[in-house]
């Protein structure tokens, strides 16, 4: 389906996920600054609670679609992970959620995917910050390995155990790996913390200085966030928010490019979904997939076939099939499965695909609370 049909699509202009919108009342000049802040809420994605967060993966990149280990090596976007990221931006613009600042990693998959997703919102205003603790874990010696080459030669079981495991990491990186990070510019100045190799439980070390001392703080101050992040990376920050246990993390996997909303407590854990229940996709979170379980149940699906089922010999991420655009499509004007959230409307910042052609970036900055 082109992008101009998506674009043209009457519905996604609405929101249409079951997010009722109130009009916004903006306090007056006049009253104390205090008053002020008490009546600010037009950030909150919904009105029974300030601590709001959202989890996007970033789209497709050259090396996903090779079906190849990535991990810190900074492959960029394709064309379809182009879309793939617009129409996250989509999803989260039909929703209402309005962000106060963002937070990415140091690779340009990320990056990119941020300032697509904000440029879909009309939110490139809002800080963004990136930071190497955001960064997909190491995947050591098998970077640049074909995924499935790498299962005909070890065991679905012992890449499994690679790829989700919390404490077993890959074979650590050689110092003269043509993937190495240490040949890259923007790590000159902390070579001594390039990991040769992360296990989950490694990634989590890292990410987790970076909640505490900057993600946890934005919360609590009662700022909306949203995390453009790895697949890895996002698992470790989902594992601590929901409690999940080490033996349980290995089930858990997350799609590309479906923003995954949670509301929170005061003391920063999730709210219970509307219907009392864990997602489907999953079975493990309380978080809302804005393009609804059942889609991203099929995503994964074919996630796992493309890297564990040697028995397919057809690469899924590539091909002639646009079957996947549709999908990408019906999660943008589909129904979600939660009703929970109360957005604001935006109607200043209502955008759709068909003005967005420039490439839009977002003002950038590196967040200095972090080492």
């Amino acid at each position: 389906m082109s992008l101009k049909r998506i674009a043209s699509s009457p519905l996604l202009s609405k929101s249409h996920f079951g997010f009722r919108t109130t009009a916004v009342r903006l306090p007056a000049i006049s009253l104390p600054l205090s008053q002020q802040q008490k009546q600010r809420s037009y950030s909150s994605i919904n009105c029974n609670t300030q601590y709001n967060i959202c989890f996007v993966r970033h789209g497709q990149s050259t090396w996903n679609r090779d079906n190849r280990f990535i991990g810190w090596t900074d492959t960029p976007l394709t064309e379809d992970g182009v879309l793939e990221a617009r129409v996250a931006g989509q999803m989260l613009q039909s929703s209402g959620i309005l962000f106060d600042e963002a937070h990415t990693s140091l690779l340009r998959r990320c990056i990119r995917t941020t300032n697509l997703v904000l440029m879909e919102m009309g939110q490139e205003y809002i800080p963004v910050n990136k930071h190497w603790r955001l960064n997909e874990r190491s995947y050591g010696d098998l970077v640049g390995l074909n995924k499935k080459e790498v299962v005909k030669k070890f065991g679905v079981e012992q890449v499994k155990r690679w790829r989700r495991s919390y404490d077993e990491p890959p074979p650590p990186m050689r110092d003269n790996h043509d993937h190495h990070p240490q040949f890259d510019p923007r790590y000159r100045l902390m070579l001594d913390e390039i990991p040769r190799s992360e296990a989950l439980k490694c990634t989590r070390a890292r990410s987790k200085i970076y909640w505490d001392d900057v993600i946890a703080p934005s919360l609590r101050s009662g700022k909306t966030v949203l995390i453009v992040g790895h697949e890895n990376n996002l698992r470790s920050l989902i594992m601590r928010l929901e409690g999940i246990k080490p033996e349980d993390i290995i089930n858990l996997s997350l799609p590309r490019a479906v923003p995954l909303a949670y509301r929170l407590d005061k003391n920063l854990k999730p709210l219970a979904r509307s219907d009392g229940k864990l997602d489907e996709a999953t079975g493990m979170l309380n978080g809302t997939w804005l393009g609804g379980d059942d889609a991203v149940q099929q995503i994964l699906e074919r996630d796992h076939k493309q890297v564990y089922d040697t028995s397919v010999q057809q690469n899924l991420e590539e091909g002639s099939d646009r079957d996947k655009w549709r999908r990408w499509t019906e999660m943008a004007i589909g129904e979600p499965e939660d009703e929970s959230f109360e957005a604001h409307s935006r109607s200043h910042v209502h955008r759709n695909l068909n003005n967005n052609n420039n490439g839009g970036r977002s003002t950038s900055e590196l967040n200095g609370q972090v080492k």
